[in-house]
């Protein structure tokens, strides 16, 4: 690493002040911090917190934990790819492959559109770049149909990044999580792209083969809504993720190992998460125990597992920017979160996934959450005082 290091000290002086490159200061910090640790320390008075991990190794950590989503989405995408057109023994290679050709394009166009509206919005207000598209450049292709239109892709990520958060100032002063953000744009505005039976797999081929008639390419939620239990797919095939989906977030399993990550390294707020699922669980029995359609006779545990319900209770409700921050608050916007998106599959069947609205509403809700969270403490607290001062006067 020395000689990398030797070759940014010899650039620096042309991004610095007075340099021949100076209004590019901000791609060059962004590029160095990410490769090394600033050598800088704060100069101002005052209290601050020091710690080891700055922004960019927590966002790096979280994109960590969304690797075996993304593994596994790569598999899916092959097998449900192969599945579509009567292809058998395919081995887990061939699978992974043919996912990876189909997903690194969608990595590459949400990074790269979206990295360079952050480097343009640093340099038109000559600030550092914001580490957060970090997560958000992962997040968005992972809640994506296969098949999205890349150029479709880029203009939902541009608008995640400038409406969903460099209007509210940029990382940290969002109030709606940016991948989320990117995920509404594309369904409102194309919505044939983002629902219906062909979006989730991808079924181009160079042999000429055709889709089997057996083959349903509908989610296993949109078959609930359309009234056809007996293609849902069982408990423990959708709790593995071998289901159309979105890229990343069919298997559940996968999304637990990420939420371990989470947890282990404080990252993750198991307040959000355990809530989300609490809150999930306890509408589905309620709408269970009705029965009047499809989607509520499923059982609660499969709810739990179907969809992006574990993706988004696990890396989209617990965005720490976007959700509430206080303890209690954060068990009630968790628990509404998991209410709703039930409440959201049962009763819409022209949208049966349910979550991501879900989240978003409750992501404009939660400082009004953590407002009267707060205002409750304080009068509890003045509650306490007020028998002494009495006895005291």
């Amino acid at each position: 690493m020395k000689p990398l290091r030797n070759l940014l000290n010899n650039l620096k002086p042309n991004f610095e002040k007075g340099g021949k490159l100076e209004k590019f200061h901000p791609a060059f910090d962004a590029f160095e911090t990410f490769l090394f640790v600033p050598n800088h320390t704060t100069k101002s008075k005052g209290t601050h917190v020091r710690d080891a991990i700055d922004l960019k190794r927590t966002m790096i950590l979280v994109v960590l934990s969304l690797v075996p989503c993304l593994l596994f989405g790569m598999w899916n995408i092959g097998n449900q790819h192969h599945l579509a057109l009567g292809i058998a023994d395919v081995s887990l290679m061939d699978n992974f492959i043919f996912g990876a050709i189909k997903v690194l394009p969608l990595i590459l166009v949400s990074y790269g559109a979206g990295l360079t509206t952050e480097f343009i919005f640093a340099i038109i207000r000559k600030h550092t770049i914001n580490e957060g598209f970090l997560v958000s450049g992962m997040l968005i292709p992972l809640i994506m149909p296969i098949d999205v239109p890349l150029w479709m892709l880029a203009i939902a990520t541009i608008f995640a990044v400038i409406i969903g958060k460099e209007v509210f100032g940029g990382t940290g002063m969002n109030i709606l999580n940016p991948a989320l953000t990117a995920r509404a744009f594309l369904f409102f505005a194309y919505p044939t792209k983002m629902s219906g039976n062909e979006v989730w797999i991808n079924t181009s081929t160079n042999k000429g083969q055709a889709v089997v008639d057996a083959y349903s390419g509908a989610t296993p939620l949109g078959d609930a809504a359309a009234g056809f239990a007996d293609k849902i797919p069982s408990i423990m095939d959708s709790f593995i993720g071998v289901i159309p989906g979105s890229v990343g977030e069919t298997s559940t399993i996968a999304c637990l190992i990420g939420a371990g990550i989470l947890l282990y390294t404080g990252i993750g707020s198991w307040r959000i998460m355990a809530s989300v699922f609490a809150g999930g669980f306890l509408m589905a029995v309620i709408f269970n125990i009705f029965g009047l359609n499809t989607l509520m006779q499923i059982s609660p545990l499969h709810h739990l597992v179907l969809g992006g319900f574990a993706f988004g209770a696990i890396f989209m409700a617990t965005d720490p920017v976007s959700a509430a921050q206080t303890n209690t608050g954060k068990y009630i916007y968790g628990f509404l979160i998991g209410l709703l998106a039930i409440l959201f599959r049962v009763f819409n069947p022209a949208y049966p996934e349910g979550m991501m609205l879900a989240i978003l509403f409750m992501n404009v809700m939660a400082p009004l959450i953590d407002h009267y969270v707060v205002e409750a403490n304080i009068k509890k607290r003045l509650n306490r005082v007020t028998p002494i001062h009495n006895q005291n006067g």
